[in-house]
């Protein structure tokens, strides 16, 4: 057994980075390109796979949109790599073939994309490592969001919610402290050790134990669902609540509890601020998830993209490694924050969520759909 200590934190605040507004003031001066004006180069936008939801729904779309306003004469290459990272080498050789000026590339496996990076190198084509850090290799820029920190509010919040719940039932009668369940992201991802090392920090100093944690090959909710059962199986009752490392991994633990027959199921935490995820909050069966706004993630990109092809030199938030970044900041969305965060927000309308699945959960929470 793993027994590690927890902290807790009972106020924490997180100023959000006017990141894209930054690159957005500088861009201005830089004059956009008429109509039938030559072009001005290519862009190649890499992303690693469709399991998430938000790259295609929301990372791709606003990316393409905020080129296309900023450089009307830029042409933007785009593949997905499916989480295949030798379709992503071949993708990201292709785009340099045809003669992209700059790759913004979100890394299927952040080892293997050290040969991407040095193959742009050896075309003089800059690097944007977008979401996740490739290290061991000179990239140009960073854009993501502080993942240990998105870790840490994970943390905070399962220790909050296990130790609430602890004393409204009282101590075990066995004596053992609350047990959770740690699944983490899949391990050729740097963001999901940042993440665990975010959940190790916040797990210091608390009385709770860790009774088996798990790296989700590919992210996968279907592996996470597999092995959250053979944890139930194992386990039982001692599960007090789940650090789940994202929303697709959230729906797979909570798949697996419910099919177990844990009414409620424990605290889950969670991230991304994914649809499915928000109606879960809803509806009691997802303790939280942390929103990062990929769509100003993706706005950022673009913004620094165009503005490398153009040779420009942006001002950035923080250093990775000796790396030039812009680091986002991530917020944590309990049941109350939902029509705050993600309704207000313009994230997902009420209407989204409040689907008649889940429309006596909206009344209850008091999020009421549009006109009823």
């Amino acid at each position: 057994m793993i027994r590690r200590p927890l902290h807790r934190l009972h106020r924490l605040r997180v100023a959000a980075l006017g990141v894209a507004a930054l690159l957005l003031a500088a861009t201005a001066g830089c004059g956009a390109v008429g109509p039938g004006a030559p072009p001005e180069g290519a862009i190649g936008l890499l992303l690693p796979e469709v399991k998430t939801a938000r790259y295609e729904t929301t990372d791709r779309p606003t990316f393409v949109h905020v080129v296309e306003e900023r450089c009307p004469g830029c042409e933007v290459y785009y593949a997905n790599a499916d989480q295949n990272a030798a379709t992503q080498q071949q993708q990201a050789e292709s785009m340099l073939a045809r003669g992209a000026d700059v790759l913004v590339l979100d890394a299927v496996d952040t080892s293997a994309a050290v040969s991407i990076v040095r193959e742009a190198r050896r075309h003089d084509v800059p690097v944007i490592a977008y979401d996740r850090f490739i290290a061991d290799v000179d990239i140009d820029y960073y854009v993501s969001f502080d993942s240990e920190l998105i870790g840490y509010l994970q943390g905070v919040s399962l220790v909050t919610a296990v130790e609430d719940a602890v004393r409204e039932r009282g101590p075990r009668a066995d004596g053992r402290p609350p047990g959770v369940l740690l699944v983490h992201g899949s391990p050729t991802d740097p963001n999901a050790a940042a993440l665990a090392a975010g959940v190790d920090r916040a797990l210091e100093g608390e009385d709770i134990e860790v009774l088996a944690e798990y790296d989700t090959p590919d992210w996968s909710p279907d592996m996470a669902t597999d092995w959250v059962e053979s944890q139930v199986a194992r386990f039982g009752d001692r599960i007090d609540g789940v650090y789940a490392a994202n929303d697709g991994i959230a729906g797979g633990a909570i798949a697996a509890m419910k099919a177990a027959g844990f009414h409620p199921v424990p605290p889950v935490t969670g991230q991304d601020g994914e649809l499915a995820a928000a109606q879960r909050i809803i509806s009691g069966d997802q303790y939280m998830t942390v929103f990062k706004a990929t769509t100003e993630q993706a706005r950022t990109a673009a913004e620094l993209a165009v503005r490398v092809l153009r040779g420009e030199s942006p001002r950035t938030t923080a250093t990775i490694q000796g790396v030039p970044s812009l680091l986002l900041a991530p917020r944590a969305v309990g049941v109350d924050d939902v029509e705050r965060v993600l309704v207000d927000g313009g994230v997902h309308t009420a209407e989204e969520i409040c689907t008649p699945y889940y429309a006596a959960a909206c009344a209850d929470t008091g999020l009421a759909r549009e006109g009823s």
